[in-house]
């Protein structure tokens, strides 16, 4: 069967990996040095590191027995049944290597540096949720997500391409990993109770779900002040494009406080993700045309 393995795969969260990449291609386009073969393969890179993350993640939390009847959250494939544990940590390992020996293609373009960002990249998907100190249990997996789904995951495809990493991608790779937080965002408040009682040390379970959503708010303000820092450093107001969304994230943040159910918060997950990739598309078109 084939659909516990899309289910574990968590399409709804792949924006956080298609995204910067996007965003990352589009500016090297906008520079005048896009390359269309590295770009794809940073593409594939990404996609198959996040899958191969969120079947760790699906076989970790179950086997750390965070993954319970008390989760508001989609059935998880491990804890459902429908996936061995055995079967979900070698599908896990496969991923990884898949995504470690297709993301070596990328040598030509960018050297051997990146054999160590991949070793870095598939490390750190593996301790998200497993090993003695997994990310996800605690803060860490805030910033895990802002660093790898933003700044490592635009510059190095901005770097495949052009040999080099200049100010405006380290400063457009904050927009995306910002939202991408904002999706790990939701799913903490809204497995606060599961997450307490498992043991996670999440930024809800430390101070409430007030903090989540004082940091969804700050992470959407991170987001939509990189247009505008681009703009003050002499790019054309088109890069302001993404400032159009914000009423969408707003409404995702109103949302975040009144969900309740596992249906609104699936509305809310759901659009947070959608928020991220509308907005990259934004951000995008404005990178292409500035």
């Amino acid at each position: 069967m084939i659909r516990p393995w899309i289910l574990a795969a968590r399409p709804k969260t792949l924006p956080a990996a298609a995204s910067p990449v996007l965003v990352g291609a589009a500016l090297a386009y906008g520079d005048g040095v896009f390359n269309l073969t590295p770009a794809l393969l940073a593409l594939v890179f990404a996609l198959l590191i996040q899958i191969a993350t969120n079947y760790a993640n699906d076989y970790g939390d179950f086997s750390k027995g965070a993954d319970t009847t008390a989760r508001q959250g989609p059935a998880r494939a491990v804890a459902s049944g429908m996936v061995s544990e055995k079967a979900m940590l070698r599908a896990a390992s496969m991923v990884f290597a898949a995504a470690f020996i297709e993301g070596c293609f990328l040598i030509p373009y960018g050297g051997w540096a990146l054999v160590a960002v991949g070793a870095l990249s598939v490390a750190c998907g593996l301790g998200y949720s497993l090993g003695p100190w997994p990310l996800s249990y605690n803060y860490f997996a805030d910033l895990f997500v802002l660093v790898f789904f933003g700044v490592v995951a635009v510059t190095m495809t901005y770097f495949v391409q052009a040999g080099s990493i200049p100010p405006d991608a380290l400063i457009a790779s904050l927009a995306p990993g910002a939202l991408s937080v904002n999706i790990l965002a939701v799913n903490n408040y809204r497995d606060h109770d599961a997450d307490k009682a498992a043991g996670r040390r999440t930024l809800v379970v430390r101070f409430g779900h007030r903090a989540g959503a004082w940091e969804f708010l700050a992470m959407l303000s991170l987001a939509h002040a990189v247009p505008i820092a681009l703009w003050c450093m002499g790019r054309s107001f088109i890069v302001l494009f993404p400032l159009l969304s914000l009423p969408m994230g707003l409404m995702l943040l109103r949302l975040l406080v009144k969900s309740r159910t596992k249906a609104e918060f699936g509305k809310t997950l759901g659009g947070t993700a959608a928020y991220l990739f509308v907005f990259s598309l934004l951000f995008s078109a404005g990178l292409l045309a500035s």
